[in-house]
Parts: structure tokens; C-alpha cells; sequence
């Protein structure tokens, strides 16, 4: 196993960027053909220690290095320590948050299981790709040291994130043949799907996410819980109860969160040329400065100007990215 050093983290905050910064996340790739992306990410920067709710249509695996993490699906939270991964399953809508507030840094590894198994139907995909697609009970696993098998996926994600940061000659190959040696020991250990129990399927993880996607293309504009509600075409009661059960907030909430955010993003798109701060409150939906105030310290602990004066034009935040916005 190849663990990345120092000098490969400093190489790499100066290559990658940190992109969670959608909801549901693009195909931040250079290219379709190579879908492999690596991130480290720090949470101590983050206001709330948190990265907040958001799904993807790759496969991602988080490697704890320092501190304690806790990784929360709709219906399930796992906590890591320090050498412990966790495999998040294709479209898993998750979140993840420190449990204390100490440094917790990890690395993100993310990948397509098309750059494994190609894009059209075939041998390989019948019998080693779909059953882990349609296997539905299987959102998430914790791998632990301890374990042989865990440690032998590991032990290839950790390769493949050393020649993602080093980048020597060859390293696309070399990254496919150990995320090969990753799926070949995930596959032989998930239970067989004829013997597994019928799979379940979270309607309430459902229809969060797509009124998730609503509030994020219409969050400037004025949106009521009813339009909400509709958009996913149940109650108004119906709904705040589905945004409990997942999220354990009201649509409402998650809203004005949600605003308070693209507003942070803003600010950090153009520092040099800020707009006011009623015109800031109002492209994100805010049409009361003052409420927007309000609801900005609430969540950030400062007003709408320390932050721009304070955090960005300083650079405290300017790196940090959408980590910097507690969107739960």
C-alpha cells in the first residue's frame, strides 16, 4: 500500500480543488473517459464542521486521516476514526460532519464505475456491475483496518489516490487496475441477491431530493410551501414531515439555509467587485436586507459585511469553498 505524504497533500491543495459545491454533484472530470476524481478536504475550516446534503452518480470512498467523522445517510449515520474508510454508493444522498471540534481531514475518492466496466451492456457489467447497482440495501460500508478484506480495499484506494496526487506516467492504468483489485474484493463479499431480502427503497429519501432540486433552481425566487409540497405532488404536512424525517429541518429552513449559502458563493465569485448587500440579499431571494442580516449571523455567526471584510477579502475563506456554509 501506497500512503500519500506531505509533500503529495501540499501538491495536492495546489492542483485540486474542492468542488462539493452542488447538491447533486456534476461530472467534475477533465474528461468522460478518465471519470476519477481526488480531493483533501479539512472540516475544522468549515463553519459547523460539516459538508452538507448532496448525492452524485459516482462511487465515492472516504479515508479518514485525523480526528472523528460521522457520515449520515436518510436513515443512518456511521462514524469513522482515524484509518477507517466508508464506500458511498451511487446516488446515496449523504452528509458528512466532524464530531468534535478538532482538525478532521480525509480524502475523497471518486469514480464512475463506467471507467471499469465501459458504457454499453456487457459481460462484465451483467455479472459484476449491476448486482452492486441494483443491490438498493447496499448504500453504505465502513472499512476497518482490522478487517482483511476492508483492509485490502484500502489498501488499493489509498494506491490509487498516491498515483492520482503524484500523477507519474501511466497513472490512469495504474489507477484502474487497483480500483479492479477494489470492486473485485467488494463484489465478492456482498451478499448474493438472490438470498438478500427484498430491497427497500426510502420514499421519503425520494421526493427530499427532488424537492431539493426544486429549491435549488427556484431558490431566488419567491417560493412558498406550497409550491414546494406541489413539486414533489404531496401536502404541505406531508412534506415538512418527509424534510424531518431525513433532514431533521423544515423545508423552510433548509430554504433560507440554502439562500444564505448562494450568498457566501457570491461573495467569493467576486470579491473585487461586490455588490451591496441589499442586492446580494435580493438575487438569492431575500427581498427584507434585514431579515437576510438576521438569518446570515444566524447561521455564520457574523453579519453579511464581516464575512466579505473579514473572511473573504482576507482569504480566511476564500479557499474553502462552499465547506465554509453550514448547509446541513
Amino acid at each position: 500500500m501506497t500512503r500519500p505524504t506531505s509533500t503529495d497533500v501540499n501538491t495536492m491543495h495546489e492542483t485540486l480543488g474542492e468542488t462539493y459545491d452542488n447538491l447533486r454533484e456534476p461530472n467534475d472530470f477533465s474528461s468522460l473517459d478518465y471519470p476519477v476524481n481526488v480531493f483533501y478536504l479539512d472540516l475544522s475550516k468549515s463553519y459547523m464542521n460539516r459538508i452538507r446534503w448532496h448525492w452524485h452518480e459516482e462511487m465515492e470512498v472516504l479515508i479518514l486521516n485525523d480526528g472523528l467523522a460521522e457520515v449520515a445517510t436518510d436513515d443512518a449515520s456511521y462514524k469513522l476514526t482515524p484509518g477507517q474508510g466508508i464506500i458511498i454508493n451511487q446516488n446515496v444522498m449523504h452528509s458528512i460532519y466532524s464530531q468534535n471540534q478538532e482538525n478532521c481531514t480525509f480524502y475523497s475518492f471518486v469514480f464512475h464505475p463506467d471507467f471499469l466496466f465501459g458504457h454499453k451492456n456487457n459481460y462484465l457489467q451483467t455479472h459484476f456491475l449491476l448486482p452492486i447497482q441494483n443491490f438498493r440495501l447496499f448504500k453504505m460500508l465502513v472499512l476497518s483496518e482490522t478487517n482483511e478484506w476492508h483492509e485490502r480495499m484500502l489498501d488499493a484506494v489509498n494506491d490509487a489516490i498516491a498515483v492520482n496526487m503524484t500523477k507519474p506516467f501511466g497513472y490512469e492504468v495504474a489507477t484502474k487496475g487497483h480500483l479492479c483489485r477494489f470492486w473485485s474484493e467488494l463484489i465478492g463479499q456482498l451478499p448474493q441477491m438472490e438470498t438478500a431480502p427484498p430491497p427497500g427503497v426510502s420514499l421519503d429519501e425520494q421526493r427530499v431530493k427532488e424537492a431539493m432540486l426544486y429549491i435549488r433552481t427556484h431558490h431566488a425566487e419567491p417560493i412558498s410551501l406550497d409550491e414546494i409540497a406541489g413539486s414533489v405532488h404531496i401536502s404541505k404536512s406531508e412534506c415538512c414531515r418527509c424534510f424531518a424525517r431525513t433532514l431533521q429541518m423544515t423545508p423552510f429552513e433548509y430554504l433560507m439555509k440554502y439562500r444564505i449559502f448562494e450568498a457566501t458563493k457570491k461573495m467569493m465569485e467576486h470579491p473585487d467587485e461586490p455588490m451591496s448587500i441589499s442586492d446580494l440579499a435580493l438575487s438569492v431571494g431575500f427581498n427584507n436586507t434585514s431579515y437576510f442580516n438576521k438569518l446570515f449571523k444566524k447561521f455564520l455567526g457574523c453579519t453579511p459585511t464581516y464575512y466579505r471584510t473579514h473572511k473573504i477579502l482576507s482569504g480566511t475563506d476564500r479557499d474553502n469553498g462552499p465547506f465554509s456554509v453550514p448547509i446541513p
